[in-house]
């Protein structure tokens, strides 16, 4: 398992269209994406969660990856949220 801390910049969090990005990327590979926050775990492929999570701007996540593209999962994640998730 490969884990990273990032912190969320865009402006409006994760809303529909960022968190949108952020599944249809993990959809991609061959691993289990979790996002820490807050005491809760919530899966990176559902996009109910991660709007219900309530992750606003300048909130800290870690975002976890474990299975066989663990490394490239976690890469294509962490470029993404501190690229602002397509809202910068």
């Amino acid at each position: 398992m490969v884990s990273k801390r990032v912190k969320v910049i865009n402006p409006l969090g994760l809303h529909m269209r960022p968190a949108q990005l952020l599944v249809a990327e993990m959809a991609r590979y061959d691993s289990d994406v979790t996002i820490l926050f807050e005491g809760k775990t919530i899966d990176a492929r559902n996009i109910m969660g991660l709007m219900a999570s309530c992750v606003q701007m300048d909130s800290e996540i870690e975002i976890c990856c474990e299975g066989p593209q663990e490394a490239e999962a976690l890469k294509a994640a962490v470029r993404l949220v501190e690229s602002g998730l397509g809202d910068l």
